[in-house]
């Protein structure tokens, strides 16, 4: 991995404070929209009582975002490359900071719906720009402190959403607490759109200006990851076995895709390079993440529903418990974003394994203790959990990326994010389901329905480990090798 602390070539004009500056744009609205996915949780119960919503709504206002989330990603991403990160970065803000205002303002459920999932389609359209811009101004350790924020950012963003949204409830009160909730980006946003049109890159020197966007390509992938997403998605509203049969339609699509981009590499540059996933770095990173976001997201949604429905603890209550987990995360982030040149993918190997224990300890304290509070009680392993969370979401995210060209940065860190959507629904789905189907069993034991969901994320998280280990011991068999042939 290269450790050159020198600027790229294609970054004219880029002195390190305009770097730094634009940086902090990136990751300002970075955090603006993933906080958004973990935020309204802790406002769904005074949206049902503001617009009289129906379960179904309050499902769609929850995942209809996550959704045109994960559509949107790659193809936005390809966009950037193309067409320079400032336009789609900006474009995307826009639409965001626009949303946010009309979902706050929603009178009716439909109105939030529509409002949601077009905001989630925003969010697509912003994130890979932030990871593209990285990959285009930053190199070596360099890189590494950048993607260290950002994976502090995405961490503390996800777990501090239920605090943040319970402050602004709180403040707001509960009949219209949630409009708070979309408004507090529009300030925050109208400020970003500005800077980010000051300083954020245009078009990456050395890009051709004639580029196609493969219409066909983000065709087949967004029915793909639409079909794959949906049963995820709405796993709790839509009854019977059927809406499984969705996916092997959705993985049918995504192959299609797969040998479209294929046939069009030949004669254009293609939505998304498949050659990325001959680089192992690139293909055991995203298939981490995956696995990653699908027990770590899934944490957040069941101790949610067990503090606030199960015992009754108020929203502003429930995201005071998770902030542990958002210090650890954080603290070791930062961390693990200077460090990641020099220790490689042991780091993200050490970080999962501390993650499992803190959850293990976690299961163990909420067991063999009831005469304790549970916020108490999970502070010190949420702690330790945290911890090991910052490192693995910014050093898997430099490393994963280290190999992809600047020009396919975009698109690149596109799928890498569009693996971490899928996860996230996955995990929610599949850990949200033990959670439902043991509450039921143990006629609504919440304790012991959030200890099983608790152990089966754990175990998904076990799966991105034993990926960290596989990159490890490859690793280690090519480096003799490459030493041999020097």
């Amino acid at each position: 991995m290269s450790t050159d602390r020198s600027a790229p070539a294609d970054t004219a004009g880029y002195d390190d404070r305009r770097r730094w500056r634009a940086l902090g744009v990136g990751l300002v609205a970075a955090f603006m929209t993933l906080l958004d996915v973990s935020i309204v949780n802790v406002a769904v119960p005074s949206i049902d009582r503001a617009l009289n919503a129906t379960p179904s709504d309050l499902q769609w206002v929850l995942s209809g975002y996550a959704l045109t989330f994960g559509l949107i990603l790659v193809p936005a991403g390809r966009f950037g490359d193309a067409r320079g990160r400032r336009i789609a970065f900006v474009a995307g803000l826009v639409l965001f900071t626009l949303t946010s205002a009309v979902a706050g303002l929603a009178g009716s459920p439909l109105w939030l719906i529509i409002a949601r999932l077009v905001q989630g389609a925003a969010a697509g359209v912003v994130n890979p720009q932030v990871s593209g811009m990285i990959q285009q101004l930053f190199r070596g350790a360099e890189r590494g402190r950048a993607f260290g924020l950002l994976g502090a950012t995405i961490g503390i963003s996800t777990a501090v959403g239920p605090l943040l949204g319970g402050l602004l409830i709180q403040l707001g009160g509960e009949q219209h607490g949630w409009r708070y909730v979309f408004f507090v980006n529009v300030p925050v946003g109208i400020i970003a759109v500005i800077l980010g049109w000051r300083l954020m890159p245009a078009r990456p020197a050395g890009v051709p200006d004639r580029h196609r966007l493969d219409p066909v390509g983000v065709l087949l992938l967004g029915i793909g990851v639409t079909l794959v997403l949906l049963p995820l998605v709405q796993q709790q509203q839509w009854h019977g076995g059927a809406k499984w049969l969705l996916i092997p339609a959705g993985l049918v699509f995504l192959a299609a895709f797969g040998l479209w981009e294929r046939r069009y590499a030949r004669r254009q540059q293609p939505l998304f390079d498949l050659r990325l996933f001959l680089l192992r770095s690139y293909t055991l990173g995203t298939l981490i993440g995956l696995f990653y976001f699908a027990g770590f997201t899934a944490i957040f949604f069941i101790f949610t529903l067990y503090l606030q429905i199960g015992l009754g603890y108020s929203a502003l209550a429930a995201g005071l418990a998770i902030t542990p987990f958002a210090l650890g995360s954080a603290v070791a982030a930062a961390v693990g974003g200077r460090v990641v040149n020099r220790y490689g993918r042991p780091l993200v190997g050490i970080g999962l394994l501390v993650v499992v224990v803190g959850l293990a300890a976690t299961v163990w304290v909420l067991h063999s203790s009831s005469h304790v509070s549970v916020p108490v009680l999970t502070a010190v392993p949420f702690l330790v959990a945290g911890l090991g969370s910052g490192l693995v979401i910014a050093p898997n995210q430099t490393l994963t990326l280290s190999e992809v060209p600047v020009p396919q940065a975009g698109s690149g860190a596109g799928m890498l994010q569009t693996g971490q959507r899928i996860g996230s629904a996955a995990g929610i789905a599949a850990v949200g389901s033990v959670f439902f189907s043991t509450l039921g069993n143990t006629r609504g034991d919440w304790s012991t329905a959030f200890r099983h969901a608790l152990v089966l994320a754990a175990g998904i998280i076990a799966l991105a480990l034993v990926a960290a280990l596989v990159d490890v011991v490859l690793g280690h068999r090519r480096s003799p090798a490459r030493s041999g042939a020097s």
